[in-house]
């Protein structure tokens, strides 16, 4: 008996969550564990399995997990050094109809890793992107650090030197958000030493080895966790700090704020009134100076260099 049409076109439809035709180019940002294989999640492996090239930072590693599934799958070098060059000719396989996997040594393609240029192009392009999530070590951090987690903001890698790393954390001092940052660990006492000497002795943690057997969330204010790797010397492993939001007394009391300034502007210049105020209230310096300045003008004063 012959199939209705309506029949037919049901069964010619793919199951939902199955993969696309062939003819159709996709480019799946597959997450890949941070440390223990067994977070993978199957959809994650079928994903790789399904691909006809993968993207990847260093094949070294990924080779690696692609033996541990089994897998055998062309792979192509995609970092920061070589991604102009590379990313045009991913585009061209995917307009082939090819199915692209994008995938970052350890945890979720494009966080503190390249892609997003590859995203944007391609999603510009009418190309489908599709997302396989999976282990992200800033998240895990986050949710095992015992900090607010409403609201919140990674920053990477900080710069390497203290003057910019300082410019850099003085730019978001004043959020009221918790802050992750990755660092490595021969620069971890000098990263938490300016953590502290810029947002105050706030609430804190540091994290290493996530997923792996040596796990480790140490959990303190900045100065005791900068006191407690000063003795102890550099952890091993791969670490992520995270940093709470700035402390209610300080931070949801502008009113407080310029009282304590115009108390202190009536007998100190700008320049000390603002040291002094920054001091006491662990707000950032060139917060405080800032407001410093917005007093003086709206009370008509002239300023000077101060």
């Amino acid at each position: 008996m012959m199939a209705k049409p309506n029949d037919r076109d049901r069964s010619s439809k793919p199951a939902p969550g199955s993969l696309r035709p062939a003819q159709i180019g996709e480019l799946g940002l597959v997450a890949t564990p941070i440390g223990n294989l067994g977070d993978l999640s199957v959809r994650a492996a079928d994903y790789l399995r399904a691909a006809d090239v993968i993207a990847c930072e260093d094949s070294r590693i990924t080779i690696r997990l692609l033996q541990h599934l089994g897998i055998k799958k062309p792979l192509l070098s995609y970092h920061d050094h070589n991604a102009d060059e590379m990313r045009p000719r991913l585009i061209e396989r995917l307009q082939r109809g090819e199915k692209v996997a994008l995938v970052s040594d350890a945890g979720t393609p494009l966080i503190s890793d390249p892609g997003f240029k590859l995203v944007r192009e391609a999603a510009s392009l009418g190309i489908s992107v599709t997302a396989l999530p999976g282990p992200s070590a800033p998240i895990m951090a986050l949710i095992l650090s015992g900090l607010p987690t409403d609201r919140f903001l990674f920053l990477g890698f900080l710069a390497a030197k203290t003057a910019a790393r300082r410019v850099e954390l003085e730019e978001v001092a004043g959020l009221r958000a918790s802050l992750i940052l990755f660092e490595t660990a021969p620069r971890l006492v000098t990263a938490l030493g300016d953590l502290r000497a810029v947002l105050g002795d706030r609430p804190a943690a540091v994290a290493r080895e996530l997923t792996k057997m040596f796990e480790e969330v140490r959990r303190g204010s900045l100065q005791e966790l900068l006191d407690h790797y000063t003795e102890a010397g550099p952890p091993k492993g791969e670490i992520v700090i995270v940093i709470g939001p700035p402390l209610a007394a300080a931070a949801n009391a502008a009113v407080d704020l310029d009282a304590a300034l115009l108390k202190a502007l009536g007998v100190m210049r700008v320049k000390e009134a603002a040291e002094a105020v920054a001091a006491a209230t662990n707000l950032p310096k060139r917060q405080v100076y800032q407001r410093a300045l917005e007093l003086k003008q709206q009370a008509g004063e002239a300023i000077g260099d101060d």
